[in-house]
């Protein structure tokens, strides 16, 4: 039976990043740029069906599932990221949540939205 994942498929390469916390000098921690934490390939699945989508659609919002390899770096990601797309740095995606698929470790599924504001 032939893999429903594979490194075929990951022909899109995003730039996972996250707010830096910094001081503004009176010893408080506020949030700052956004800095990326590590780059992957990805593949870029858009979601069709469904009320809830075709709702989202008709604001501008396109929801996406982005399956990459798991990894360290890779499970550490949170609703706090995006992800940018390395070849289109203005073409972002608000991650809102990240699941593994089948517990085995193998590939994250990261449901994540273009086009709202991050």
């Amino acid at each position: 039976m032939t893999d429903a994942c594979g490194a075929g498929k990951l022909r899109e390469k995003l730039l996972f990043q996250r707010r830096a916390i910094v001081d503004d000098g009176l010893g408080n921690e506020q949030s700052g740029d956004w800095e990326t934490k590590f780059t992957a390939a990805a593949e870029l699945i858009p979601l069709k069906g469904g009320e809830p989508v075709l709702a989202a659609r008709l604001t501008g919002v396109q929801p996406f599932i982005i399956r990459i390899r798991s990894c360290t770096a890779a499970r550490a990601v949170s609703p706090a990221w995006r992800a940018v797309d390395a070849r289109q740095q203005s073409r972002s995606f608000n991650i809102t949540a990240t699941v593994d698929p089948d517990n085995k470790n193998a590939w994250l599924d990261i449901m994540a939205t273009q086009g709202v504001a991050t």
